[in-house]
């Protein structure tokens, strides 16, 4: 066991879902997170990594399905620039009840004209409308899950494809959002009833509307009509300046300035809104883009009377201080204007198991107590190494139980400020490389993975066994094996490497209270039909949320300590991660959650907290970030 504890930590995974960012093909572009933070005991690779620079998190849309929808998106900009671009309208509907928002649906055949409701704290309600046709229809159930999980946050949210909207559904929410990710015209008619264009003028409820289709309802109103209410004119706005999109590679708000971050022929761009000027209606200018080669600015969030316009879905390559801060903000205005501000600040220590050093454990605990922090710890209760990869060919195994050292150790930490929380079961999967060495605490263990000849971290999907009943067996385990060392049930979970199934996902929110962690959202979730494990998005969030699977998920927003680059990582050092806390000042209740492996040395840490308490945040406990 001493050789064990006594091993160098070694940087691995970098499969993080930095985010809610959409990318195909299952490789998983992140700018850190749990996976892509460096856990492991063997010295860094050179240059092990999970693809782009700060891109998001894993979906079902790689780098090819991104440049091809904003290519196709930009082409159908071009052609109605040049008044070439015809719009077929969308059908008439018949008028129906509206579906109730408590209700899920099961029926997909019916997914057209069924909401689905994602439970939440009463009080605030939303209308979540999404694209589904065109060749990339698919995208806009993937963004739809992230704006509800973060809606999540406020109270009921209810989420549907636009073509099911009846009239004068607005009226039954608080706030609607509509996010425009298939450009209607050519080939493609459009899907938005007559009935939205007309509602979303004529209420008084706030709505906000992201992305593509706005010129079609400043069409469909009246193009006069709208400048007069709303004083800029959509059908003279565009996402490119002569003939370009740009540079935009930051987005200013509420005096931070915030990183977008686009890979080269993957930026739609962001529409330059026409403000109409003179004569017409104020147009608040909430957030600017930035072109990082000439300096230009120009609007990316707008509002003006009820409409809120976003120039952009923020949803792909998403980063720790990205621009989707602005939009998580953003929301507040339309479900909780009244939010007073509030700056809290969380960390975990991460990777802990029967392997760990109990006295480096017990250093962090009275560090942090010195401090008076309160602090979860999240622990791995089996480890493993089958193949003997960090012995010499012998296999090893060691649970909570047969670690009485590190057992103490984890009681002295919960006598000293500490939460129990539970981080999977062994932290790896089975006797292979996943996509490591089969270690605890290296691999995956409820997600298969590999490593392709650029050194990326490929998401391959969930394990051939997985299902509810093999993923509740290790959960059952998992908690068997605290129960064993005379250690606490835990009722917080964090998923190893933030990767899992559907079915997975709802296996622990059942067990635990809530889930601590950045995670994956699937193609089907909220139509209905069949969930495709091939096609999903990552988000992490600055604030609890109530998600889709209906699960309270806790923060965890800015990363993760990493000194050395790893996987085409930079290293993240404690000015990054303060960087990045400070790039959230912008949402008025959020949280900077990150993690720390104690394995490093106190330092770092210490350096770490001192700053985001300079900042202004105060730290809580996990139990105190649900409210």
């Amino acid at each position: 066991m001493k050789s064990v504890r006594g091993r160098a930590p070694l940087s691995r995974v970098p499969l993080v879902l930095a985010v809610v960012g959409a990318l195909l093909g299952g490789i998983a572009f992140s700018a850190g997170a749990e996976a892509a933070t460096g856990r492991g005991r063997r010295p860094p690779a050179a240059s092990r990594g999970l693809g782009a620079a700060d891109p998001g998190s894993p979906s079902a849309v790689g780098p090819e399905d991104l440049t091809a929808w904003n290519a196709a998106g930009l082409a159908n900009d071009r052609e109605r620039h040049a008044h070439r671009l015809a719009v077929t309208p969308a059908p008439a509907r018949p008028t129906v009840a509206a579906p109730n928002a408590a209700a899920r649906n099961t029926n997909a055949a019916d997914a057209a004209d069924a909401a689905d409701a994602v439970a939440g704290p009463a009080g605030t309600s939303a209308l979540v409308l999404y694209d589904t046709t065109g060749p990339y229809g698919y995208l806009g159930e993937l963004y739809a899950m992230a704006v509800a999980n973060l809606a999540g946050h406020f109270g009921t949210v209810t989420a549907q494809p636009v073509s099911a909207y009846t009239a004068s559904t607005v009226e039954q929410y608080t706030a609607t959002f509509y996010i425009g990710s298939t450009y209607y015209g050519g080939a493609v008619p459009d899907a938005v009833p007559a009935a939205f264009y007309q509602d979303a003028m004529t209420t008084a409820k706030p709505v906000t509307w992201i992305g593509d289709n706005v010129w079609n309802m400043a069409n469909a109103v009246g193009i006069e009509n709208f400048k007069k209410k709303y004083g800029w004119d959509p059908t003279n706005s565009y996402f490119e300046t002569n003939g370009s999109v740009g540079n935009i590679n930051q987005v200013t708000y509420k005096n931070q300035s915030l990183t977008r971050k686009i890979p080269a022929g993957q930026d739609g761009g962001v529409l330059h809104p026409a403000l109409s000027g003179a004569g017409y209606p104020q147009v608040t200018q909430l957030a600017r883009a930035v072109d990082g080669t000439t300096g230009a600015t120009s609007p990316w969030a707008i509002r003006s009377a009820n409409l809120t316009y976003v120039g952009e879905i923020p949803f792909s390559y998403v980063s720790e201080s990205d621009r989707v801060i602005a939009f998580e903000d953003l929301l507040f205005d339309s479900l909780a204007p009244a939010t007073t501000a509030r700056h809290r600040a969380f960390v975990r220590l991460e990777d802990i198991s029967p392997a760990s050093d109990p006295t480096q454990l017990r250093t962090m605990a009275d560090y942090l107590a010195s401090q008076h922090i309160p602090y979860g710890i999240n622990v791995i209760p089996v480890y493993t190494d089958p193949k003997g990869a960090y012995d010499n060919g012998i296999p090893q195994t060691i649970t909570l139980a047969q670690a009485p050292d590190v057992a103490a150790a984890l009681q002295y930490m919960l006598q000293h400020g500490a939460v129990l929380m539970n981080h999977g079961y062994t932290h790896q999967y089975s006797n292979v490389d996943n996509p490591y060495t089969g270690v605890t605490g290296d691999d995956f263990e409820f997600f298969r993975a590999h490593i392709d000849a650029a050194d990326n971290v490929v998401y391959d999907g969930p394990p051939g066994e997985d299902s509810t009943a093999w993923a509740q067996s290790r959960v059952t385990s998992a908690l068997a094996a605290f129960a064993a060392a005379g250690l606490p049930r835990p009722t917080l979970w964090t998923t190893p490497h933030y990767a899992a199934s559907a079915a997975d996902y709802q296996v622990f929110g059942r067990n635990y209270t809530a889930r601590l962690e950045r995670s994956l959202y699937f193609a089907g979730t909220l139509s209905g039909g069949p969930v495709n494990a091939s096609r999903y998005i990552g988000q992490f969030f600055p604030y609890w949320v109530k998600d889709v699977y209906g699960t309270t998920v806790l923060p965890e927003d800015i990363g993760n300590y990493e000194p050395l680059p790893y996987n085409n990582h930079p290293a993240r050092l404690p000015a990054d991660l303060i960087a990045s806390a400070k790039a959230n000042l912008a949402v008025r209740d959020g949280v900077a959650s990150f993690f720390y492996h104690p394995y490093y040395d106190v330092a770092p840490l210490q350096q770490t907290i001192d700053g985001i308490r300079a900042l202004g945040y105060t730290f809580v406990g996990p139990t105190d970030l649900a409210n």
